[in-house]
């Protein structure tokens, strides 16, 4: 039998905006682990704008021979965030940020305008010299996150500890967070030990999208993971319109720079 967690018909009696307090009934399990883990994914993490704190549940009618006829009492209480007690073992906290990054280019999306419109065509090229294609920064989107974990002292052995090292400087080989294999990027792991009993570890990441079709000049068809670096190579081409010898991409390379690594093995879940 699936374990049932519903809210008491008479759970949401709110008295003022500091505190509040929803009641669960519980059905389906004599296992008072699994009551608590369907309790915690059932009751809201936020309601209206105050913090869960550390849920409990209480039995009501215990038979492990017939668990189907089990039933146990949840509360979920909540508090103002300001007020809120200290995130407990299993729980997480999640950050992200888009801000903008910067990335050297060589090459443009599109020439918009050549003036005169007999200048050399560089099929692209930015800043072309006699010998050399200069390139340019721009600003970038960039997708970092971060999520910290409250992991129980037994889980974080020194295994555990050498898998994160381990695991550092390498890209997903399956999906992870919702990014695809080779859009995730692991900065490396932070922890530090809370008392005897969990350790307080937050983990860094930076997303960066695979690409198809791409184009580089003449060049088309291009593909390249998220992490995999893509340069050009850049030779004399005579330019028939103004007669000249020009710079103009005539190879585009796609490489791999970062290892492959199981992100599950990190242990807070894909």
């Amino acid at each position: 039998m699936a374990i049932v967690c519903t809210e008491k018909i008479d759970s949401r009696q709110l008295t003022d905006t500091q505190s509040a307090e929803l009641i669960y009934k519980i059905t389906g399990t004599a296992d008072e682990a699994a009551a608590l883990a369907a309790l915690k994914s059932t009751a809201p993490t936020v309601l209206h704008g105050l913090k869960r704190q550390p849920v409990t549940v209480e039995p009501v009618h215990i038979d492990t021979a017939r668990p189907d006829t089990c039933l146990w009492t949840g509360t979920a209480s909540y508090a103002p965030f300001e007020y809120s007690e200290p995130p407990q073992t299993g729980e997480s906290v999640f950050n992200f940020d888009t801000g903008g990054g910067t990335q050297h280019i060589t090459q443009s999306l599109q020439t918009a305008g050549r003036y005169p419109g007999s200048a050399p065509d560089f099929k692209g090229a930015i800043g072309v010299t006699h010998d050399n294609v200069e390139g340019v920064d721009i600003t970038v989107p960039v997708y970092t996150f971060s999520e910290t974990h409250y992991l129980a002292a037994s889980q974080v052995t020194n295994a555990y500890k050498m898998t994160l090292f381990n695991l550092t400087g390498k890209v997903n080989n399956g999906s992870f967070k919702g990014l695809a294999p080779g859009e995730c990027l692991f900065l490396g792991a932070s922890g530090s030990k809370r008392g005897a009993d969990d350790w307080e570890i937050t983990f860094r990441f930076a997303g960066s999208p695979n690409r198809t079709g791409l184009s580089v000049g003449p060049i088309s068809g291009i593909s390249k993971k998220g992490w995999e670096y893509l340069w050009v190579r850049y030779a004399d081409a005579e330019d028939t319109a103004s007669h000249t010898l020009v710079k103009q991409p005539v190879a585009a390379y796609v490489e791999r720079v970062y290892d492959e690594g199981n992100f599950g093995s990190l242990g807070i879940g894909t």
